[in-house]
């Protein structure tokens, strides 16, 4: 069994000090003219951001819902391993959960990558065989950026606690191998420092940094346990370079280094 999955990612961020996530959402329809005819364009293209990137990367996070066809799982499963070879993990954002047999086939994407992302909401029996992965992240879904996640995040339950609140307490009773983190949107700082203190030994997922305007200082200080932690960018790193043509990598590297450095400042603060 190899190292659980917060030291390696701990490992990392000490190595080539940075916690930026990169995440790897391919969009068919936003890669450069150049790739396109190409027999796996996805995977052209993130072999480039890799190249570019990985000096600056904690992670990688392919979403899931970018690769979702014959042809995009092969550009995935080659994503995944060019960037193993570049010694990054690999963080799938894929949200998964389900019941019994469906949820078991589902914990079987752990087989080729280091972490994943899941759905809390139909309860632990759903997210066991992930939970049960003890070297392998698992980063349950708790304050999520976008706008509507306060539509069912933010209710108050008849306990008096929001419901983002009850899944953090659930997260932390499930981390019996210490392999649970959450994610916790950089759009919602509030909620983002309310739940650091309720839970101060989780690591938490903030996405929302770049292209959604989360907050970036909050991400650093309340984003981290024990230093381990990740703080995503996606279309703000790869499609740094949408309109440089084939120099579309160079600016991809340089947007990764400018928001390491960005973070990296709160990080010495902290």
């Amino acid at each position: 069994m190899s190292a659980p999955f917060f030291d390696r990612l701990g490992d990392r961020i000490d190595r080539i000090d940075s916690v930026v996530s990169v995440g790897l959402d391919a969009d068919r329809s936003r890669l450069p003219d150049h790739l396109r005819d190409r027999e796996l364009p996805q995977w052209a293209f993130n072999r480039r951001i890799i190249d570019a990137t990985h000096e600056h990367a904690a992670c990688y996070k392919p979403n899931a819902a970018f690769y979702e066809s014959p042809e995009g799982w092969r550009a995935l499963r080659e994503t995944i391993a060019y960037a193993k070879g570049k010694d990054v993990p690999v963080l799938l954002d894929a949200k998964r959960a389900d019941i019994g047999n469906t949820t078991r086939q589902y914990a079987q994407l752990l087989d080729d990558v280091d972490a994943i992302t899941v759905n809390p909401y139909m309860g632990r029996d759903s997210l066991q065989p992930f939970l049960d992965r003890e070297e392998k992240g698992v980063f349950v879904l708790c304050r999520t950026s976008n706008p509507g996640g306060a539509d069912l995040q933010d209710l108050e339950l008849a306990s008096g606690e929001a419901v983002y609140e009850r899944v953090a307490a659930l997260a932390d009773l499930w981390n019996q191998h210490g392999n649970v983190g959450l994610v916790v949107g950089a759009t919602a700082p509030d909620e983002l420092e309310s739940i650091r203190k309720q839970v101060p030994d989780l690591p938490f997922l903030v996405p929302g940094i770049g292209a959604q305007g989360g907050d970036a200082e909050a991400a650093v200080e309340h984003g981290l346990a024990d230093g381990v932690g990740l703080v995503n960018s996606s279309r703000g790193i790869i499609f740094a370079g949408e309109d440089r043509g084939e120099e579309f990598a160079k600016a991809a590297g340089a947007a990764a280094r400018k928001l390491k450095k960005r973070l990296n400042q709160y990080r010495t603060e902290s």
